[in-house]
């Protein structure tokens, strides 16, 4: 199992799984079809299924396009707003493509809908996959636009916290920089912290990604999966796990806000398509 690592669009993130004994392959949040078909052809695979987190245009905005050129393709999600969706999939659902194994793992908060996929071939020594979408990020989690800090706890802990901790994350966005400087607020003497920082700065400047990381690392350092720590219960004033979520990503929100932000008719164009020609050229 071979997992392509595609920048789009300002900071997204879609992945291109090929099954190398077939090479077939599935693509996770098809979001810019030009640039998906060209990895496709330099890799000399065939696309046999798009797997979408969630609905939010900036991961599914392609999947009509692709479901058009490439005849027979499944689109499969956990939520009807998403387009060209053929198959609805559910929490412990297992799907296969060739050797690859795929669960889904329903993780409402972000969006309703959103669902996240942990992928392994079987008999193999390369450690498991999970695509996180917008809930789990290196160094954070996705803002609770539709569910609530308990959905949040839970998905954090009880879903996606007990795969196993060599697990590779490859989550939605690259804002790692951005969450571990929010991290070392949170945690000012965790060495851990400034250590991926100062990689992750580095990584920033090469224009490198910083996807995947581990699980196990994430503990370390992600201070939404770190809620029982004494130190983030001191940063939040809080004791209750979920009270201390909610009141991270409460100040995850007001830290350093981006000084310019897509405007309401901006992201209407976005949804429209207005803008695809031009994205598609990126």
């Amino acid at each position: 199992m071979k997992v392509k690592v595609i920048s789009v669009l300002e900071d997204n993130y879609m992945y291109l799984v090929i099954e190398e004994s077939t090479r077939d392959a599935v693509a996770v949040d098809a979001a810019v079809p030009k640039r998906l078909l060209e990895i496709i052809r330099k890799e000399d695979v065939v696309l046999r299924a798009i797997l979408t987190t969630h609905h939010h245009w900036d991961h599914a905005r392609g999947n009509e396009e692709l479901a058009r050129l490439c005849p027979g393709l499944r689109v499969f999600g956990a939520d009807q707003r998403i387009g060209a969706l053929t198959d609805t999939v559910t929490h412990g659902q297992e799907l296969t493509f060739g050797a690859i194994r795929v669960r889904c793992l329903f993780t409402p908060c972000h969006t309703s809908g959103h669902m996240c996929y942990f992928m392994w071939e079987d008999d193999s020594p390369d450690a498991p996959a999970l695509f996180s979408g917008d809930t789990l990020f290196v160094g954070g989690c996705g803002q609770f636009f539709e569910g609530t800090a308990e959905q949040m706890y839970t998905n954090l802990t009880q879903i996606l916290g007990a795969l196993p901790k060599d697990t590779k994350v490859f989550c939605g966005h690259e804002c790692t920089v951005r969450n571990l400087k929010f991290a070392l607020k949170v945690e000012p003497e965790n060495e851990v912290v400034k250590e991926k920082l100062a990689w992750a700065k580095q990584r920033d400047d090469e224009d490198l990604p910083t996807v995947p990381s581990t699980l196990q690392e994430e503990f370390l350092y992600n201070p939404f999966l770190r809620v029982m720590e004494e130190p983030v219960q001191r940063f939040t004033g809080q004791t209750d796990p979920v009270e201390v979520l909610r009141t991270l990503r409460t100040e995850r929100d007001n830290f350093k806000k981006p000084k310019e932000r897509p405007n309401p008719p901006a992201m209407l164009a976005f949804d429209w398509g207005l803008f695809s020609p031009f994205l598609e050229k990126k």
